[in-house]
């Protein structure tokens, strides 16, 4: 989901190059979003999923592209997954990992809504929010992850896990560099053992336990991640404090980059502060 194998072409360019150009031409002509979305890098990062096999890497982009045309994640707005959001159960980090990527801090003992249909739209939102804001050079994300206040009545289902999982290895493969799961309690680790067996075997090497008193587990995710940007929630220095306010309004910020990127005709919507999203958005950020 979401390193190059060692059959990999990686290091040979114009192999690279004809299997792009291959599976380019298999998939035939595009327009619109499809064409936008299907650029070089999108290719080989689908080729890579499927070990550089065309016909593999065809019939999943295919499909990806049948599913963006009727789920449309490109048109989810803030507004309309805010509620959400409003416990910062899933937010978009303010600083970077040590490479540069977008950081996910995803706090699954602040759920705060039942519907696993709203709360898989809530993520695809910033699954794209976070590709929409990666460093120029980067196509990675990482995430981190934590379980202060988990319990049976915040712990989504095997199920929803199930949908999500299928959606992310499915739609945004080679996308996660690293997810980071720190100090899990027992109940997860039970958990956990349940959705594996949905995770392909390079995903599950991404995820990673990271336990206080575990040394190597610490040093690990020291060295994705300056100690000083970490939040306190992860042994670092900085404070995690999330303003649903103010994530809102850069969010609703973005949402105008977004709809600029795709060539979307979106009505501006008004923030709490009276002012409109477009008013608000400052010009667009270049997109890896």
């Amino acid at each position: 989901m979401f390193s190059w194998r060692r059959d990999t072409p990686k290091d040979d360019s114009e192999q690279l190059d004809s299997k792009i150009s291959e599976l380019r031409t298999a998939i035939g002509p595009l327009s619109g979003r499809s064409a936008k979305y299907c650029t070089d890098a999108c290719l080989s990062r689908y080729l890579e999923a499927r070990n550089w096999n065309v016909d593999k890497a065809k019939k999943m982009l295919e499909d990806t592209l049948k599913w963006r045309s009727t789920y449309k994640p490109e048109e989810i707005r803030w507004h309309e997954v805010a509620h959400e959001g409003e416990t910062g159960k899933v937010s978009r980090a303010s600083f970077h990992d040590r490479q540069g990527r977008t950081v996910l801090i995803m706090r699954p003992g602040m759920q705060n809504t039942t519907s696993a249909e709203n709360n898989i739209r809530h993520l695809v939102y910033l699954l794209e929010n976070a590709l929409m804001n990666l460093s120029e050079g980067q196509e990675q994300m990482s995430w981190l992850i934590d379980f202060t206040g988990l319990s049976l009545n915040t712990n989504i289902s095997v199920r929803t896990a199930r949908d999500i999982i299928y959606i992310l290895q499915s739609h945004y493969p080679e996308r996660l560099a690293i997810a980071f799961l720190y100090n899990p309690p027992r109940i997860f680790e039970a958990f956990y053992k349940a959705v594996r067996y949905f995770l392909d075997p390079r995903t599950a090497q991404k995820v990673k336990f990271v336990y206080p008193k575990n040394k190597d587990s610490v040093e690990l995710m020291k060295s994705y991640f300056d100690i000083e940007n970490l939040p306190s929630e992860f042994g670092g220095k900085a404070t995690l404090k999330y303003d649903h306010e103010e994530f809102s309004r850069l969010m609703a910020q973005d949402d105008v980059k977004t709809a600029k990127f795709w060539g979307i005709d979106d009505k501006p919507y008004h923030l709490a502060n009276g002012h409109s999203a477009a008013e608000a958005a400052p010009e667009q950020a270049a997109i890896a």
